[in-house]
């Protein structure tokens, strides 16, 4: 059976890509997959010259920029791709949007800092002609991708119960100090991201949170589990948990992402490999339908980090070739951040947040 668990490509791999940002997430997982691929990041610019100099150099990347500002003047640059802070995020694309010199932004996630961030940053774009994608890396996880053909070719049948299971030990970065939040708009946002990829949007989302007695600074969402409910009955649940007992404090660690969904015709069990050792450790899946003997587990190479990155950009590309949306529109995405906001607001509250609630839809 053809899972589909490899993005479409575009025609054209020589976009010439300016990045900005030189953390880890451009550095080895933006920058490494493009390699793989073939895509063409021709010039870098960072908060400092010698960040962006650095990973140049490690990248073969032609041109350093001195500022942000400067690569955002070049008007030979046709993509933006951005690895920044939220709080820093839609400064950036703002002032792309005011040069209107580039064709397509890869937006990281979250898109903004919030949802009224992330729907100026939309609106941003649009106002300028430049196709906004978001970094919703998760969906192109081979067995994300591999979980959601199951559903569409029927080998699982009807989804009834859903599950994602977090036990992990995130590396917080220090911009999330000032923020004050840490797993819902961090974590927890891929698995809802994923939730949507496979089913749809749902109707309210019910979340509570607690603090991660590990993360020193102030937070109320270092902890957080919620339900997704759907009209058609289905159930989907997560648990994200930071915690995951003392593993750094002396205990044995039982760490990873695990993800299952029941359908009324078969059952599908998938496993990211991101949080084992080493990182790119490639993710798994079995399933298996009425009348099999076994469960079917096939298996490749590939890793979440960083090979779903080739996928992320792939779709900006071949949005900017047809014409047509992305497949993590900008616009799109803002139901995504809509969620985070609704499990926000539902932690808060202690009781279950429609989703119209916060996009203000009928």
């Amino acid at each position: 059976m053809n899972l589909n668990i490899h993005s479409p490509l575009p025609e054209r791999k020589d976009w010439r890509i300016g990045c900005i940002g030189s953390g880890f997430i451009m550095n080895d997982c933006h920058l490494a997959a493009y390699r793989k691929a073939g895509f063409n990041p021709m010039a870098i610019a960072s908060r400092t010259k010698e960040n962006a100099s650095k990973c140049a150099k490690q990248n073969h990347i032609g041109n350093v920029f001195e500022s942000i500002d400067q690569l955002l003047d070049d008007n030979s640059i046709e993509v933006l791709d951005i690895a920044v802070p939220p709080d820093n995020q839609l400064e950036i694309i703002k002032a792309a949007c005011s040069r209107k010199t580039v064709k397509g932004i890869l937006a990281q996630k979250p898109l903004g800092a919030n949802y009224a961030e992330s729907v100026e940053a939309v609106k941003a774009c649009e106002a300028a002609g430049i196709i906004l994608a978001v970094n919703q890396n998760m969906r192109y996880d081979h067995s994300v991708r591999a979980g959601r053909t199951l559903l569409e070719n029927g080998t699982i049948g009807e989804p009834v119960l859903a599950t994602i299971d977090m036990r992990a030990i995130p590396h917080w970065m220090p911009w999330q100090e000032r923020q004050g939040w840490v797993t819902l708009r961090i974590m927890s946002i891929h698995h809802l991201d994923t939730f949507r990829f496979w089913f749809g949007d749902p109707q309210r989302i019910y979340c509570t949170t607690r603090p991660d007695p590990r993360t020193q600074f102030n937070h109320t969402d270092g902890i957080a589990s919620y339900i997704l409910e759907y009209a058609n009955g289905l159930r989907a649940i997560a648990i994200d948990d930071t915690w995951t007992g003392p593993a750094r404090e002396g205990a044995p660690s039982d760490i990873g992402i695990q993800w299952r969904i029941e359908g009324i015709n078969g059952l599908a069990i998938g496993n990211l490999g991101w949080c084992e050792d080493p990182y790119t450790t490639p993710s798994s899946i079995r399933y298996a339908s009425k009348g099999d003997n076994d469960f079917t587990a096939p298996k490749w190479e590939e890793s979440w980090f960083p090979d779903a990155f080739i996928g992320t950009m792939a779709q900006l590309l071949i949005a900017l070739e047809t014409g047509e949306q992305p497949a993590i529109a900008g616009r799109d995405n803002l139901t995504t951040m809509a969620l985070v906001e609704a499990a926000y607001q539902s932690a808060a509250e202690h009781r279950a947040v429609e989703l119209k609630e916060i996009t203000g839809e009928k």
